[in-house]
């Protein structure tokens, strides 16, 4: 196993970090970033962010087939969900 230190600048508050990476995941992460349009540092931070959140996205635990739908109707803040339903439960029974 070949490894590589990367320097890492986090340009928000200037900040240098020292990794060790073995040099193919390197090269692939760098390749990565190429095709996707971000540099190596953004998906460095982007990764580190996403992990050390203190509470997941409400979007991040729903089913891929649901989380296509995130986003797609607005509903007022004041909305009782659970009354709603309630009455569409009711409703049936009748």
């Amino acid at each position: 196993m070949t490894a590589t230190r990367i320097f890492v600048l986090i340009t928000r508050m200037a900040t240098k970090l020292t990794l060790t990476i073995d040099k193919a995941v390197i090269e692939r992460a760098k390749r990565y970033a190429e095709k996707t349009g971000r540099s190596l540092s953004h998906l460095v931070e982007s990764y580190l962010n996403n992990i050390t959140k203190s509470e997941p996205d409400l979007k991040e635990k729903l089913p891929e087939d649901l989380r296509k739908l995130f986003g797609s109707i607005s509903l007022p803040v004041e909305l009782d969900h659970k009354k709603e339903i309630r009455k569409i439960l009711g409703s049936r029974k009748k």
